[in-house]
């Protein structure tokens, strides 16, 4: 099959630090290409891939300091022009891009396959509603949840090819935050919880400009050394602090749609305690792999307990059902039913 994919340009496929969909991207284009698919990537022209790679800017975005990165910049709007030209040549288009592309891919003579990786929401719902075009793949059931009315087509958990993250059988003494600082991500309430607990804290986390006041107003006044920020880490970096972390907080105030740091944690043998919000359930097992909790003071409940947890079980959990196999077998179900 010739499969076109689109991803985001902000950062590189696979990502150097900080991006989950680029790294998802990356594990489902080599799974693709080593089943026989002739797949052509449209991403940075930095990125690594075994695909046909088509670019329209030698590097990621972000690296590059552009304006509105995250945004309808004329360099992501013409990445997503460059494939839709192209649709000719496929005999289905993968959109990693929308909402942003939802206009261009709703009038594709080439089937598409849109993969959402950020929340449905009241902004962009009607959107979703009025062009059903695009066969829609959400990445958990509760996404979809908030989104009646839209062509979903599928439900897609995120897969990685985990298999050689680094094990950490013997849990070390400090908590472990990775991702990025917002309020949404609530890394003040995962400082909250070490302080309670008087245990260390290291934060793996990039900041972007928009959340500097959250940054000033929340998180700088507490660091310490106990309380570490260690900036935005590679893959390398953060799987070993994944690995020896007595536990992972994920003390999200929003619906995530995934969790792509969640996965890797348990996938290095290290327990997740997550607020209970969104996807959360559907990736942490209570008792297996780590505790989802309503509020700070159940956290520390479940940090204080987290002994409990095979670190095993953890690894086992995310290997099996977040792997790369799973994502492609359901993502190839999803073009065969699309393509006439």
């Amino acid at each position: 099959m010739k499969i076109a994919q689109i991803a985001p340009i902000v950062e590189r496929v696979p990502p150097k630090k900080y991006g989950g969909t680029e790294r998802v991207v990356h594990a489902l284009v080599e799974e693709l290409v080593r089943r026989g698919h002739e797949v052509t990537l449209f991403a940075s022209g930095d990125s690594e891939t075994s695909a046909t790679l088509h670019s329209v800017y030698p590097r990621a975005l972000r690296d590059a300091r552009i304006a509105d990165v995250y945004g309808a910049n004329s360099w992501t709007l013409l990445n997503i022009a460059m494939a839709y030209e192209m649709q000719d040549e496929f005999d289905i288009i993968h959109d990693h891009t929308i909402p942003l592309s939802l206009p261009t891919a709703n009038i594709a003579t080439t089937p598409v396959v849109a993969t959402m990786h950020g929340p449905f929401s009241a902004a962009n719902r009607r959107l979703f509603q009025t062009l059903r075009g695009p066969g829609i793949v959400s990445i958990s059931e509760s996404q979809i949840f908030s989104a009646p009315g839209i062509n979903h087509v599928a439900t897609v958990y995120n897969g990685l090819p985990m298999e050689h993250y680094p094990f950490g059988e013997t849990a070390g003494d400090y908590l472990l935050y990775v991702g990025r600082f917002s309020m949404e991500k609530g890394v003040h309430y995962a400082i909250e919880v070490a302080e309670q607990l008087d245990m260390p804290l290291i934060i793996a986390a990039k900041l972007d400009p928009g959340d500097q006041a959250y940054f000033r107003n929340y998180i700088e006044p507490r660091l310490s050394d106990r309380v570490r920020w260690v900036g935005e880490v590679d893959e390398e970096e953060r799987n070993k602090l994944m690995a020896g972390a007595k536990c992972f907080l994920h003390p999200v105030t929003w619906r995530e749609p995934f969790g792509l740091t969640l996965i890797e944690a348990m996938a290095c043998g290290c327990p997740v305690v997550a607020f209970n919000r969104g996807s959360i359930p559907e990736i942490v097992q209570t008792g297996v792999t780590g505790f989802v909790v309503e509020d700070t003071d159940s956290m520390i409940d479940a940090v204080s307990a987290i002994g409990d947890i095979s670190r095993a079980a953890c690894r086992e959990h995310a290997l099996s059902k977040f792997n790369v196999k799973n994502m492609a077998d359901a993502y190839e179900a999803v073009y065969q039913k699309m393509v006439p």
